[in-house]
């Protein structure tokens, strides 16, 4: 039987108050990071209650549960999801970085679809977003290969520095970014990461949330630099949990400093 949120087998979106809520609340979600009605924390309860401790499988789908059928959050969600699963399984990355962990949800995708011998570093401004998500990654079982770093790039070099002293990160050791933030710092952030020489070449970049919100200076970017420094695949899409809002996520393919001169 269907779900009454579900037409022809796609679920219809905009019918429940937490998208509603979600939408009008962008400008604080923007500011503050969370929504403001406290879904950050009963997910976090949600998965706690209703996910066996140490399934990382079952933790995901009790992250979609809840954000299917109660409250919108604004992860990579289940579509999305796959596009990035995808990505990491082709890269078979060692070192992640993650910009913007919110509630954890990327970071468990990340660890389920990473070699085993991989970690990644999920740098979060807020937080209280990077508590909620570290104890998901505990209850699943990943808190041993999933690190939140309380920061953000662009904050004069004090994250940039812990992550080169206590995390490992050097020169051509970033093999995978997923990058799902604040969209206006998109481009900068990338740029810091290019400028301290992480990335190497095949190293890959993946950005949600393209289209909507939107990174309109990124997206540029990346057509503009085509065939030289990056090597681009746009996957047309749909905004989290829902089936109407169109979104982009832009998956990015380092060329490295030798080709950059052709």
């Amino acid at each position: 039987m269907k779900s009454p949120l579900e037409i022809g087998g796609r679920r219809m979106p905009l019918l429940r108050w937490s998208v509603v809520r979600m939408l009008i609340g962008l400008p604080k979600l923007k500011r503050d990071w969370q929504v403001g009605d406290g879904r950050e924390a009963a997910l976090e309860a949600y998965v706690l209650a209703n996910a066996r401790p140490g399934d990382l499988d079952e933790a995901i789908r009790t992250v979609d549960e809840f954000c299917t059928e109660r409250s919108m959050m604004m992860n990579v969600g289940d579509e999305k999801g796959e596009i990035l699963d995808a990505a990491v399984r082709r890269c078979s990355p060692k070192l992640l970085l993650e910009l913007g962990a919110y509630c954890g949800y990327s970071g468990l995708r990340l660890a389920r679809a990473m070699p085993a011998d991989a970690r990644v570093v999920s740098v979060e401004y807020l937080q209280v977003n990077a508590q909620i998500a570290r104890r998901i990654w505990e209850h699943a079982g990943v808190s041993d290969r999933v690190t939140a770093v309380v920061g953000t790039l662009g904050d004069g070099g004090e994250t940039i520095a812990r992550l080169r002293s206590e995390y490992g990160f050097d020169e051509g050791s970033v093999d995978f970014v997923f990058v799902d933030h604040d969209k206006d710092q998109y481009l900068s952030d990338l740029e810091r990461i290019m400028s301290e020489g992480w990335l190497h070449a095949g190293s890959l970049v993946v950005a949600d949330n393209v289209k909507f919100p939107g990174a309109p200076k990124y997206r540029d970017y990346m057509r503009e630099t085509e065939g030289r420094t990056w090597r681009t695949i746009e996957h047309d899409t749909h905004l989290e949990y829902q089936s109407l809002l169109k979104d982009v996520v832009l998956e990015s393919e380092y060329l490295g400093a030798a080709e950059q001169a052709f």
